[in-house]
């Protein structure tokens, strides 16, 4: 599949979660999920704001959106490559599709998500990856400790 321009607003909603993220001292990380066309949760990484280490973008998203019986049919619209416990999260509960901002900041677990059967399509979007690149610039700490020490592409 590739991505059209409702994918695209999807990922500018996810962005504006990022950026505000960013704006709160957190990192800019954001996502969206979306189900037939409509936007039914958003989030942000909340891990400086909350001193909660699983407060990433995605799963923030999720527990805004809350209980649900079926997630198949949702899209997850996510900033940057998700890390192995929000990819896991995704197919815990079977997150249909995951669109991808960007994955040169961080490359996380595209190929584990398809592996486990999710639609995933990576945007390469140039915002995306401006956001983030200007986050690791002014906070390499920061983004050290939130990706475990792992390095980056």
């Amino acid at each position: 599949m590739t991505i059209d321009a409702a994918d695209t607003a999807f990922l500018r909603a996810a962005l504006a979660q990022a950026q505000k993220s960013y704006d709160e001292g957190g990192l800019p990380i954001g996502a969206v999920m979306v189900e037939n066309g409509v936007v039914i949760g958003a989030g942000h990484n909340r891990r400086v704001q909350d001193g909660d280490p699983t407060a990433h973008g995605e799963m923030d998203c999720f527990r805004r959106v809350g209980r649900r019986a079926d997630y198949r049919a949702v899209s997850l619209y996510t900033t940057l490559s998700p890390c192995m416990m929000c990819a896991g999260t995704a197919v815990q509960f079977g997150i249909g599709r995951v669109v991808v901002g960007e994955a040169q900041s961080f490359p996380g677990n595209i190929d584990f998500l398809r592996a486990h059967g999710v639609a995933v399509d990576l945007a390469n979007d140039a915002a995306c990856r401006g956001l983030m690149s200007r986050f690791i610039r002014e906070q390499p700490e920061l983004w050290h400790e939130d990706i475990a020490g792992r390095e980056r592409v």
